[in-house]
């Protein structure tokens, strides 16, 4: 049974909790969820769901880059939005981000997000 590794980078903001940015088990990467938030001041991105999809996923792709993989490895993405509204918005930031890369993904409306963001990311993705 292979071990996990634990990921950490000073270029996407430290974990709040008991958490990892990610952990690299095998050949795949786990990065926790991210949200639109400055690594340096620890402040929340305040502007529109697109401006907040395009934040966290620098974050994502900060904690990829650590973990010695890309956005392009990304197998699965999971976006949180507090309203469902944004959807198209997010889907055009994701579109320009990942370029011809299509990962799955699944966007889940929720009530409330942390620090009273419009979205958060996670990921799994692959090692190349």
């Amino acid at each position: 049974m292979s071990r996990s590794r634990t990921v950490f980078t000073p270029a996407a903001p430290r974990p709040a909790g008991h958490y990892s940015q990610a952990l690299i088990h095998g050949s795949l990467v786990f990065v926790s969820g991210q949200l639109p938030v400055d690594a340096a001041s620890g402040a929340v991105v305040c502007s529109s769901a697109g401006e907040q999809a395009r934040a966290a996923l620098a974050n994502l792709a900060a904690i990829l880059v650590a973990a010695g993989s890309s956005l392009h490895g990304v197998l699965r993405l999971t976006v949180y939005v507090s309203d469902i509204a944004y959807w198209p918005e997010i889907n055009a930031v994701c579109a320009e981000v990942f370029g011809d890369h299509r990962p799955a993904r699944t966007v889940v409306p929720t009530r409330d997000l942390h620090y009273g963001c419009l979205v958060e990311v996670d990921a799994i993705a692959a090692l190349p």
